[in-house]
């Protein structure tokens, strides 16, 4: 399935930051620029990211693989940064190593990864004593159903729409949303996003993690 676009002219730098496209707050990478993760330099800070965390956690590529539900040699790819990783498949890293999915995308704004029916792209991530809030700005393509695993204790999600209409939240629980409208779920179980009413939309996802042992 190709790469969802971003809906309605000028995408969603239309939406935030007041420095315009390319920037914002502060003058920081802001929605509107984009580094897909298959752009050569971040495939490679992806992939020292996720060795970092595996070796800190004294597991072996194997073990990590097996974990996580994915090919030792996949995996062995995507540390090497010679694989393009989905967002599916770094949220099943993500978790089974107990890190933020923007520690993977190496705390950088801008960085966007995509699986079937959806893109996300990174716009900030901030940690303190009270854990990590991330903030992301979704793309979703029309009836395509995208699924989520849970994401760990206490891991609370938030989504505001701001262009067309999505159903999204846990399984079986979701929600109907129209512009303007939000939402949120705890993200520990399975959840879904699907843009609905035959159209793209976008929404804003704040992800918010306790601070982790």
């Amino acid at each position: 399935m190709a790469r969802p676009e971003w809906p309605g002219p000028g995408g969603p730098a239309e939406w935030f930051g007041p420095g315009g496209a390319g920037t914002g707050p502060c003058g920081r990478p802001g929605p509107g620029y984009s580094r897909p993760v298959d752009d050569g330099a971040l495939r490679t800070a992806v992939g020292a990211r996720l060795r970092t965390a595996r070796t800190a956690r004294g597991l072996s590529l194997g073990a990590l693989a097996e974990r996580a539900g994915i090919g030792k040699g996949s995996l062995s790819e995507i540390e090497n940064g010679s694989r393009n990783p989905t967002l599916s498949t770094l949220y099943a890293l993500a978790d089974t190593l107990g890190v933020p999915l923007s520690r993977l995308l190496a705390d950088h704004p801008g960085a966007e990864v995509a699986g079937p029916g959806i893109t996300a792209r990174l716009l900030e991530t901030a940690t303190d004593h009270h854990g990590t809030v991330e903030v992301y700005a979704l793309a979703l393509v029309p009836e395509a159903v995208h699924v989520s695993p849970g994401h760990g204790p206490g891991v609370v999600e938030h989504l505001l729409v701001t262009r067309g209409a999505v159903r999204a939240g846990r399984s079986g629980r979701e929600a109907d949303l129209g512009t303007g409208e939000t939402t949120r779920w705890p993200a520990d179980g399975e959840h879904t996003y699907t843009a609905l009413a035959g159209a793209p939309a976008a929404a804003v996802l704040v992800i918010r993690t306790p601070p982790r042992p």
